[in-house]
């Protein structure tokens, strides 16, 4: 097959406990754009792309994340270009935030979101 049927990834989907409480921390702390909510999930819009950010509400124990060798590893890793300064205000905002790493002039974070998704800022 020479071409691909698949044009984007259009959206991925995130387990939470609260929906409403989630898309608020979502578009609050992360700055992320508030497209829809409704009591089955909350769609989330980074920046003017087309990726969305799908809020699906469970009761269930289980995490965006998933483990390799019994340690989490994330699922879904954002860019941003003020590495340092958003480190500082996942801090200031209380969120839970591993502290920054570099690899290879690659620097990079990990944090948590309200329901414990571990996720990754890189720059």
């Amino acid at each position: 097959m020479s071409k691909s049927f698949i044009e984007q990834v259009h959206y991925i989907r995130i387990p939470v406990k609260d929906v409403e409480q989630s898309a608020h921390w979502y578009r609050d702390v992360l700055g992320l754009q508030l497209v829809n909510m409704t009591e089955e999930l909350a769609a989330l819009k980074v920046n003017e792309g087309p990726f969305l950010l799908i809020l699906i509400p469970t009761e269930d124990e289980t995490f965006a994340h998933f483990t390799v060798n019994h340690e989490q590893e994330f699922s879904i890793g954002f860019a941003s270009p003020e590495l340092a300064n958003f480190h500082q205000h996942l801090i200031d905002h209380d969120v839970k935030v591993d502290e920054m790493k570099e690899d290879a002039g690659h620097a990079f974070f990990h944090f948590y979101d309200p329901d414990g998704n571990k996720l990754q800022a890189h720059w």
